[in-house]
């Protein structure tokens, strides 16, 4: 941005911290030492701007609060210039995500507490007290509901407000067993601190729900609050408009995905144990020969049905146990796993399973090898006592791979 863009208003210009590419405009009334801060991502909101710092003034005297406004700005109209000559804060950054936003913004916020939202004047600003009471609680993750507050007739499409939010909603509960109301709700607050911790990687639309994911993974204090939600101002389009028709479903999207990414246990540890129980119990009775139940007769090709599913059950729940330890920001899970696979009994136990198993399938390979390559019906019985070796041999390099991972992850996060 060029300098003659700046001077028009009046105000001093800092450089970023750490990315020299950015710069952040200061306001002549600027807050000391604010409480908090008020993050909000802007792009060509010069319709909304004026009136949408006016009502954060007005909330934070209000609440009884000395807070400071921070717009990180991407604009080509006059959105940066209305925030100044408002009083705001503007960080100034390239075109880059919705997400990146609240990244860049990171090294400059001044505040401990941190409310985040839309400039759009959708979301009620003048409304922070219950925000401001919830952190002078001592709660570390704030979030608004709008199912708790109100909805405003004609400001949420009917497919969002009753079908979209409410079944992403009830995904996200289900996979991390939390009791979230409204995780779209873009207006929330946090500690710096606990936004620090986050360590949020995510550029776009989907930073909101690794936000109550990663509340989640690291066990912070939440509590709901209700939000006022409003119509669009007129002659204003939202962002998911001038994107086009699609852009809802590619943010609802994207969303499942960082659920379904920081969520991977679940698809794979209670279904791969269950797999695991199956198999094994397809497998290990028949090991000393085919077995007759209620007239049904279970032979070899039961054992080798068992032996897929025992293999599938067998990674999927350790790959599920090495998804929590990845995600495990407090280190207890990964702790207790350790206890469980301590390395020298796991990976010595491994390895005389799998000894035993190699046994158990070597007088099979040897009748083969010394009768032309062919199998015979007295074949049977050494034939299942193969397969359960086999089978025995598989859990146990899976457990002798998955315990080298587990400590390799531990070692990883202690460096």
């Amino acid at each position: 941005m060029s300098t003659d863009a700046r001077l028009d208003q009046p105000g001093a210009v800092q450089a970023h911290p750490t990315d020299p590419a950015l710069e952040v405009w200061i306001p002549v009334n600027d807050v000391p030492d604010p409480e908090v801060s008020i993050v909000i991502p802007a792009l060509d909101e010069a319709i909304t701007m004026e009136a949408f710092v006016a009502w954060c003034h007005q909330g934070l005297a209000d609440a009884g609060v000395r807070g400071e406004i921070l717009i990180v700005d991407s604009s080509t109209d006059d959105t940066p210039h209305i925030a100044l000559a408002g009083g705001a804060r503007v960080l100034r950054t390239p075109k880059r995500g919705l997400g990146r936003a609240y990244l860049d913004a990171i090294d400059v916020i001044r505040a401990p507490w941190v409310i985040m939202g839309d400039a759009d004047c959708t979301y009620d600003f003048r409304l922070l007290a219950p925000f401001i009471e919830a952190f002078r609680d001592d709660y570390e993750f704030v979030m608004g509901s709008r199912w708790k507050g109100t909805i405003e007739a004609g400001s949420m499409p009917a497919l969002h407000q009753y079908f979209g939010t409410p079944f992403t909603t009830w995904i996200l509960n289900l996979l991390y067993k939390s009791d979230f109301s409204d995780i779209h709700c873009g207006m929330r607050g946090l500690t710096k601190d606990a936004l620090v911790r986050m360590r949020l990687v995510s550029q776009s639309w989907e930073y909101a729900s690794e936000m109550v994911i990663k509340s989640v993974h690291l066990g912070l204090r939440t509590q709901e609050v209700p939000v006022r939600f409003l119509k669009d101002t007129e002659g204003r389009v939202s962002h998911h408009r001038r994107a086009g028709w699609f852009s809802p479903f590619s943010a609802a999207w994207i969303n499942l995905k960082a659920m379904f990414i920081h969520g991977a246990d679940f698809f794979l540890v209670r279904p791969g144990l269950a797999a695991l129980i199956v198999g094994l119990l397809l497998t290990v009775p028949l090991a000393a020969g085919p077995l007759t139940v209620a007239g049904v007769t279970f032979t070899t090709t039961t054992m080798i049905f068992g032996l897929v599913v025992t293999t599938l059950g067998v990674f999927s729940y350790q790959l599920g146990l090495l998804a929590r330890a990845i995600y495990d920001r407090r280190g207890m899970t990964t702790a207790r796993l350790l206890r469980r696979y301590r390395y020298t009994r796991t990976v010595g136990t491994a390895m005389a399973g799998g000894a035993l198993g190699a046994l158990a399938t070597l007088p099979l390979i040897v009748r083969y090898a010394t009768n032309d390559f062919t199998l015979t019906e007295g074949d049977l019985r050494v034939a299942h006592v193969a397969i359960a070796g086999l089978t025995l041999g598989i859990v146990c390099f899976a457990t002798f791979a998955f315990t080298l991972l587990l400590h390799a992850v531990a070692a990883a996060r202690r460096d």
